[in-house]
């Protein structure tokens, strides 16, 4: 179990972010939850198992940023509970939008860590939110120990790279 302190008081910022204990509804959930998530269901239960460890719970507020547009990564995360709120800005000139809403059930982070670069886009919570985590040390570990979770996980990278470039052309119409 895991176990870490509160969030400080006034205005949501990027280090509001609480760390939860996983208990034992939070654990099933998540099994049922990477099931379903392209991003681990082509793992075998074993798999599986060797990445439950290192996968934190985290709470965050209203209107808390996870990450900024350009961060370098260093963690993926999947929506437990909440709703999350993609938003690009392609230059200074143009102001940032909204591209997609994520729920409970979706994951985002992983293009950031596969390729060592900076994020592709702000995530920002919608509503008050529970994200699974796992760390890009601990995502590097996993990658390495499991050739098909990472020869998986290299495939939907490609997709979402494509989906961000056609999302990000058409935001600017």
């Amino acid at each position: 179990m895991r176990t870490v302190g509160a969030a400080g008081a006034g205005r949501v910022e990027r280090g509001a972010m609480r760390q939860l204990e996983i208990g034992e509804t939070d654990l099933a959930k998540l099994v049922r939850l990477a099931r379903r998530v392209d991003l681990f269901a082509s793992l075998t239960i074993g798999q599986l198992e060797l990445i439950l460890p290192h996968i934190l719970l985290r709470g965050y507020e209203e209107g808390e940023r996870i990450f900024r547009q350009g961060d370098i990564g260093d963690a993926c995360y999947i929506i437990y509970e909440g709703e999350i709120a993609v938003r690009i800005k392609k230059s200074l000139l143009r102001p940032t939008r909204e591209v997609a809403r994520l729920r409970p059930g979706d994951f985002f982070g992983e293009m950031a860590l596969l390729e060592k670069g900076p994020r592709t886009a702000t995530i920002i919570c919608a509503t008050p939110a529970r994200l699974f985590v796992l760390r890009a040390a601990d995502f590097q570990y996993v990658l390495v120990h499991n050739p098909a979770f990472a020869g998986e996980i290299r495939k939907i990278a490609a997709r979402r790279k494509i989906l961000s470039r056609s999302l990000t052309d058409s935001s600017h119409r």
